[in-house]
């Protein structure tokens, strides 16, 4: 079975490491930055043979470069972004495979945070790779897209099997949760999580990853019932200071 290690980066980065014991193959996701990605590998003795990036941002993508000088791996990352990410080796659209040994993962295209942005789905594995589409209760700022996009892109990931654990990049459980207690207030399912986002974050373990139920059971934008609803959603998150 694929073994993955989450990595603590910068200020509220998640690094993910994919690692397949019959291959000896190891998969970085979205390297925020090498060093901490080299000494988690080493400490368990890793060989990186391959960088995954869901988009072209600087802390998903800064630390491609040192990776391949320190350790040769590839790097496969979204068509629609490779003049933004120098370091691609492989460029990856909509119905692309990757794999991990004999695991794949499925490319999936979710534009909007950026106009590029993929996602990777290991059905074998049960899990998903989002980058900054999906946030566990949140979702990412429609920085180069629109919300009608990220509203298919979270209905699209929505079906999934519910079972399918999500590994995105950012530590904003805390405060997506308190939003979307000010979106819904009555939803029982999003009160009882974040009495345990609270206790986790109080003596700062992680809370991802999380899974399509839990999201389509407590996330706001995912529950969202139109484009409109969602980008109203997103403007009020955007000036939501809780």
């Amino acid at each position: 079975m694929i073994e993955i290690v989450r990595i603590p980066a910068l200020s509220d980065n998640y690094i993910w490491l994919l690692h397949d014991p019959q291959s000896a193959e190891t998969v970085v996701i979205d390297p925020a930055e090498a060093a901490p990605v080299l000494a988690a590998a080493e400490a368990r003795g890793w060989r990186i043979t391959q960088i995954w990036n869901t988009h072209w941002h600087p802390d998903h993508t800064g630390g491609n470069a040192a990776l391949k000088e320190a350790t040769g791996c590839t790097v496969a990352g979204p068509a629609g972004e490779a003049a933004r990410i120098p370091t691609l080796d492989r460029e990856v659209r909509e119905g692309d495979r990757v794999r991990i040994g004999a695991i794949e993962a499925d490319v999936m295209e979710v534009p909007a945070h950026t106009a590029g942005h993929i996602a990777y789905h290991l059905p074998s594995a049960q899990a998903a790779f989002v980058g900054d589409t999906l946030f566990a209760m949140g979702c990412g700022r429609l920085f180069e897209g629109t919300a009608a996009q990220m509203h298919a892109n979270l209905q699209r990931l929505s079906k999934l099997p519910a079972e399918t654990r999500v590994y995105c990049a950012h530590e904003y459980t805390l405060s997506n949760g308190r939003f979307a207690l000010v979106v819904e207030p009555n939803n029982q399912a999003l009160r009882d999580r974040m009495v345990r986002v609270e206790a986790a974050r109080a003596v700062n373990e992680p809370t991802v990853p999380t899974t399509i139920a839990l999201e389509r059971a407590t996330n706001p934008f995912m529950r969202a019932r139109s484009a409109e609803e969602l980008a109203e959603r997103r403007l009020a998150k955007d000036a939501f200071r809780g």
